[in-house]
């Protein structure tokens, strides 16, 4: 009884082993676009992307915030001290004096940035308490002070306006990182479809791997029955005998070269080791044109680095304009409002005095030595140097659109006549594998035919990967989808 126990055990173990076996070697099959699809969705890198981008959005509404309203509360609650202070007396000599006592203020201030000529209009408002814990007897302990309202005026004259500048570089800064990330996105697309075709070359070269061996394994046969009848010689023979040692090895590196790709593949797109990958080349291949104006078109309309070409011909104006700030300063504060004192918090709000302040602070060099000619002139010859850059920048990157319009245009021609080669090449060696079964061709025919077709397959797989890396990177370049004729990007309206 206890033997047919163990048995059972045995057997369901192996049992349940062989299912785990199974599940973890499951065999997936992806096409280009799911393979696509995964790595915009699950990739490590896609998710990278995905967290810069919401970064800059924070950064972007952290800007933003700098043009609301502030309302801030501040103080000291308390400030105690106990000490004994030097005072000095009418005749010039000091006594020694303790004190005790505790000083608290609270203030409440509501601020708000004035974009258009830089400054800063305030209201406040404050409270202060000041404790005399050693008063003398019939002297109020406690006295408060305040300021009912105050509102103030903090603006530069003829300065360096940063809140300006701001306004209008930040929104196109945040506007580039949007689009930079659908390039991102892309720009995965196309890597990941480099990849695909990597794995892909080596699944077809491990299929061409098993199939010559399989075929030479025949011939060998072939050669063996006629080596045993006198009708070969044994030269052939061991010509044929070496072909099948060198398919092995070859079948043994397409097997190598297969795990290192499929390793890289899965570790990208974020599958499981285990799995089995079996992809499937694009059978149908999309027909559209790319005209090369229209293509200029959506670049310089769609693409981030056409966006920052604006952005930095901006900025060599605002550092223009951050020099000239420099020349002198000048401030003008103001401020209106009511204070008072009291023994008693609640009177400080009765009948205040008014509180007036105006001043206008400048500070110009008489005599600086060049130092503002300097300034400015470097300043503007950086803004020579930017514009420079910028136009030779413009230029490049019309060069690239053009080329890789024009070099797009002769892959797709390139895949179909390697496409058409493939075939004929494939057809080609049939045909002379049967020659040679009945003894019409050589086996140096026969080689060169398997060569051949060997090498027109893998160039069709070339055209392919070559093909779809560059329909990756037009979409990338100019983020626009001309297969379904539509915008990769779609333009929000920037919150003011």
């Amino acid at each position: 009884m206890n033997r047919k126990l163990v048995l059972c055990a045995i057997f369901i173990g192996v049992f349940l082993s062989s299912n785990n076996l199974a599940f973890s070697q499951q065999e997936l099959k992806y096409t280009l676009d799911q393979i696509v699809a995964r790595a915009k969705s699950q990739s490590p890198a896609a998710l990278r992307a995905e967290t810069q981008r919401e970064n800059r959005f924070w950064q972007y509404r952290l800007f933003k915030s700098d043009f609301n309203p502030q309302l801030r509360l501040s103080g000291n609650i308390p400030s105690y001290s106990q000490s004994f202070n030097n005072v000095t007396q009418p005749d010039g000599t000091i006594e020694f004096r303790e004190v005790r006592q505790n000083f608290m203020d609270v203030n409440l201030g509501l601020e708000q940035v004035i974009s258009p000529t830089g400054g800063r209009l305030s209201v406040n408002s404050s409270t202060n308490r000041f404790d005399n814990f050693i008063a003398s007897p019939g002297t109020p302990q406690t006295r408060w002070s305040g300021v009912p309202v105050n509102v103030r005026l903090d603006q530069p004259i003829f300065a360096f306006n940063p809140f300006k500048w701001n306004k209008k570089i930040e929104p196109l800064r945040f506007e580039e990182s949007k689009r930079e990330f659908v390039e991102e996105m892309e720009g995965i697309s196309r890597f990941v479809a480099s990849l695909f075709f990597d794995y892909l070359d080596a699944q077809v070269n491990l299929e061409i791997a098993s199939k010559n061996l399989k075929n030479t394994e025949d011939i060998y046969k072939i050669e063996q029955g006629r080596y045993n009848i006198g009708t070969t010689y044994e030269d052939k023979l061991l010509q044929v005998r070496l072909q099948v040692l060198q398919a092995q090895q070859q079948l043994a590196q397409a097997r190598l070269d297969m795990e290192e790709r499929s390793l890289r593949l899965k570790s990208y797109v974020g599958l499981n080791e285990a799995t089995e990958l079996v992809l499937e080349a694009p059978s149908e291949i999309p027909v559209f044109d790319v005209p090369v104006e229209e293509a200029l078109d959506r670049a310089f309309q769609n693409r981030s680095e056409a966006l920052g070409f604006d952005r930095r011909r901006l900025e060599g104006e605002q550092s223009v304009a951050q020099a000239r700030g420099q020349r002198f300063n000048m401030n003008l504060g103001a401020s209106y409002g009511y204070n008072n004192a009291a023994l008693m918090w609640g009177d400080i709000y009765s009948n205040p005095n008014t509180q007036a302040l105006v001043n206008l602070n400048v500070s110009v060099p008489i005599l600086d030595w060049g130092r503002n000619k300097a300034r400015m002139g470097q300043a503007q010859a950086s803004k020579k140097l930017i514009d420079y850059t910028v136009d030779q920048d413009v230029i490049n990157f019309e060069q690239e659109i053009f080329t890789k319009v024009k070099n797009f245009q002769m892959l797709k021609d390139r895949m179909e006549i390697t496409k058409l080669s493939d075939e004929v090449a494939d057809k080609r060696y049939e045909i002379s594998l049967q020659r040679y079964q009945n003894g019409n061709v050589t086996i140096t025919d026969l080689n060169i035919a398997q060569q051949e077709k060997d090498s027109n397959r893998r160039a069709y797989i070339q055209s392919l990967r070559d093909y779809w890396t560059a329909y990756y990177e037009m979409r990338e370049l100019t983020l626009y989808d001309f297969e379904n004729k539509k915008l990769l990007y779609r333009p929000e309206e920037v919150e003011d």
